[in-house]
């Protein structure tokens, strides 16, 4: 089994997806969240562009401690940001995956805070939780969408308001 062309395939599918929704996230709604615990709508749709960079950084780093750095937050404010952040980072984490071998996808990956670890994967699984952090994030978009009346692209089929498949 080809698990790096698995993983490519499914990260360029989701950007595909991804990229639909982000090129249609309102220019007026940047501070629209539907609850006072949710995050806001800008910041949420800087986190999934963000999410895209984590397979290259998971296959050339053995951690991510939040006390440390390394990872900080972007503060994004135009749609044409957040496209340039996705495709960036889009692009960074295939160039890692063309790269790297089956045996990379074994090591131990870390989430630490202060040295505490949080979280513990092998790398693939690292991977694979980053892929389901997008799709999870990208959902959420879409009930912030459909709470303002913004018409939903498809994801893995038609929606009510997309019926093409």
């Amino acid at each position: 089994m080809d698990t790096l062309k698995q993983l490519k395939n499914e990260l360029d599918a989701e950007y595909q997806t991804t990229k639909r929704f982000l090129e249609i996230i309102p220019d007026d709604k940047n501070d629209y969240a539907p609850h006072p615990k949710s995050m806001k709508m800008m910041h949420l749709a800087t986190h999934i562009t963000e999410v895209f960079g984590w397979p290259g950084f998971m296959l050339n780093t053995s951690e991510l401690d939040f006390a440390k750095g390394g990872m900080e937050p972007k503060h994004l404010t135009t749609k044409n940001e957040l496209l340039t952040v996705l495709d960036e980072n889009h692009k960074a984490s295939m160039q890692a995956l063309d790269t790297a071998s089956e045996d990379d996808l074994e090591p131990r990956w870390a989430l630490k805070n202060d040295g505490h670890e949080l979280a513990s994967w092998t790398k693939y699984e690292a991977i694979r939780h980053s892929l389901n952090q997008i799709t999870h994030h990208r959902a959420q978009l879409g009930v912030y969408y459909r709470l303002n009346d913004i018409e939903l692209p498809g994801s893995y089929g038609p929606t009510a308001d997309d019926p093409n498949f």
